[in-house]
């Protein structure tokens, strides 16, 4: 049946192919996916209807209007429970699964049986890039729950052959017990919950470097594992090398880090990706940062073309990596969040820089940001955690202002005060709409 092959996607796993070889499989993948979309997929025929349908192809990618979450979202609230871009009668499909919501309400997204193989051969090309093979033992620290992240993850260790261990239904000193009796040698999980795991190693009397055999670790879910200091963090108290993976649920597993550490590829043999200005949405210049935009080609069953995914970064120039790819290459990984951007005082800051800072101040384990309005002006409020009572204050104060250049309102909190997170780390409020103040819960 449509959509219910198992086409063989894993076909070049150290992706150096040229432009026009890249441009000519694009284009074919891409105008046979719009073909069939303009026959059986209500949602795009329908956003497409205004344009001449010889325009609707790779060639004129860039005329095709650019797809939003909130227009998914609504489109499912008006038509549930799972909205108009199905491509495929509801029979065809085998697996339901969401975003995290952290954004606002939770999109449903769908798969064929084609499609769930996909999402395994994208995530082949993340554990390629680390260097996991059959031989690993790879243990998913994940609750298993409705986020499709690491389910793709399992369909990918599974297709690879390797020996998988399930932390589902486990404690964090569950996990890491049996990570060391069954020999685990890769661990996939958020890069916050590595460093929580690491908390708990030292409760547990567990020296990770010493005691486990894990040699690599690959991080999705959220920014961190593209961030130099979280990702050394977690290469010291680990004793691995440390790899990031950018996914989102709508698009699919589009990205991972290789070994020259300098960001993250995009796989342009099932992705197309572009980047624009948030403002315009024209395309910027190579080396300039802007919002990624991507289209998927191998989930025709539930597709985005030229999706807004939110996401800032800054694309290098397309040329041959130290690892020997030559597909587009997102210096630093994902910068930050266009719609999480707060100006303090004429200066442009990304929740996400504080990572970095953190992560390089000794006994800071924890922390979260508030961004508010006082007299007019967009302020932050940043609350963080040590492993002691050591009052921090004055050096977080002034490794911020080397960093960002700016003054923030600061509260140490005693220690394990501040939650914690087993998938997407939660660190960001912004409250700039309603009347809050430091010493407000946040």
């Amino acid at each position: 049946m449509p959509g219910n092959s198992t086409p063989a996607y894993y076909n070049a796993p150290l992706q150096t192919w040229d432009d026009a070889a890249r441009r000519a499989h694009q284009a074919a993948r891409f105008d046979a996916m719009a073909a069939t979309l303009l026959e059986r997929n209500a949602f795009y025929r329908a956003k497409w209807a205004d344009l001449p349908a010889e325009h609707v192809n790779y060639a004129h990618l860039a005329e095709l209007p650019f797809t939003r979450k909130r227009e998914l979202l609504e489109d499912q609230a008006a038509h549930g429970p799972f909205g108009t871009n199905l491509t495929y009668p509801l029979g065809d499909y085998i697996r339901m699964h969401q975003t995290s919501g952290t954004t606002g309400t939770p999109l449903r997204v769908l798969d064929t049986r084609r499609a769930w193989d996909w999402w395994g051969e994208c995530w082949r090309y993340v554990l390629d890039a680390a260097g996991v093979t059959r031989d690993d033992v790879v243990m998913l620290a994940f609750s298993f729950g409705p986020f499709i992240g690491f389910w793709s993850a399992q369909e990918a260790v599974g297709q690879m052959g390797a020996l998988m261990l399930s932390g589902g239904g486990m404690t964090s000193a569950q996990r890491l017990h049996a990570m060391r009796e069954l020999g685990a040698t890769v661990l996939l999980c958020t890069p916050s919950y590595a460093l929580h795991l690491a908390e708990e190693a030292e409760a547990e009397g567990i020296d990770l470097a010493r005691d486990l055999k894990v040699r690599v670790t690959v991080h999705a879910g959220e920014p961190g594992a593209g961030i130099p200091a979280t990702r050394e963090r977690i290469e010291t108290l680990w004793g691995v090398t440390a790899f990031d993976h950018p996914g989102a649920s709508e698009v699919g597993a589009y990205g991972y880090s290789c070994a020259t550490r300098e960001g993250v590829h995009v796989n342009e043999a099932e992705f197309i990706a572009e980047v624009v200005d948030p403002a315009t949405g024209a395309a910027v210049e190579p080396g300039q940062e802007g919002e990624l935009v991507l289209t998927n080609l191998g989930r025709d069953c539930f597709p985005v073309v030229r999706y807004r995914t939110g996401d800032v970064v800054r694309a290098r120039a397309r040329g041959l990596c130290g690892c020997g790819r030559t597909t587009l290459l997102l210096e630093g990984g994902i910068l930050g969040r266009s719609d999480d951007m707060v100006t303090v005082r004429g200066v442009n800051v990304f929740p996400s820089a504080f990572l970095e800072i953190f992560n390089r101040i000794p006994g800071v384990v924890e922390h979260r940001i508030t961004a508010y309005r006082a007299e007019f002006l967009d302020q932050l409020h940043v609350e963080f955690e040590c492993t002691d009572n050591r009052d921090r204050r004055a050096a977080v104060s002034q490794a911020i202002r080397d960093a960002l250049g700016i003054r923030v309102s600061l509260h140490q909190c005693p220690p394990e005060s501040l939650p914690r997170y087993e998938l997407k780390a939660k660190r960001f409020f912004d409250r700039r709409t309603e009347d809050w103040q430091p010493g407000t819960a946040a």
